[in-house]
């Protein structure tokens, strides 16, 4: 199983916030802390926000904080529902180079055995929450940039 990119960012932006609830941090610094795009830490900052994970305050003193909904969040329910993939394998041609179906498609078991492996690891993912990845009793320290004062 990959994570795709959009559910990796979003799970880093969680994890870093999440370390720190108090704190609420720029799209450039999130950007920064976690060694990705600014471009992409924004889109991921606009659906944690619809999603009630995350409260963003525009502006100059703007900036991102972790709400109890995210630290609640499932990752198993998120990554669950950020996944464009549909099959783990290509069984129908549509992103293949040659755009052919693979011959055993009518009668291949695999891909509904993969599509179960899938949903074990989202299962499995489903009971741990940003909190249990981030809380007081985590043995990882994530690192928190040194903000400029304002």
């Amino acid at each position: 199983m990959k994570l795709n990119a959009f559910g990796d960012v979003c799970l880093r932006t969680l994890m870093l916030l999440g370390a720190r609830p108090d704190r609420q941090m720029t799209g450039r610094d999130i950007a920064d802390a976690v060694g990705t795009p600014y471009n992409h830490v924004s889109k991921a900052i606009l659906e944690l926000k619809r999603r009630g994970a995350l409260d963003v305050t525009r502006g100059r003193n703007g900036g991102a904080r972790i709400t109890p909904v995210g630290m609640a969040l499932s990752i198993g329910a998120l990554l669950r529902d950020l996944d464009t993939q549909t099959d783990i394998v290509d069984c129908t041609g549509q992103d293949s180079p040659n755009g052919h179906a693979c011959p055993l498609l009518e009668g291949c078991r695999l891909r509904r055995s993969l599509a179960r492996a899938r949903e074990a690891f989202y299962a499995e993912l489903d009971g741990t929450t940003v909190a249990d990845l981030t809380g007081t009793d985590s043995l990882v320290r994530l690192p928190m940039p040194t903000l400029p004062t304002r």
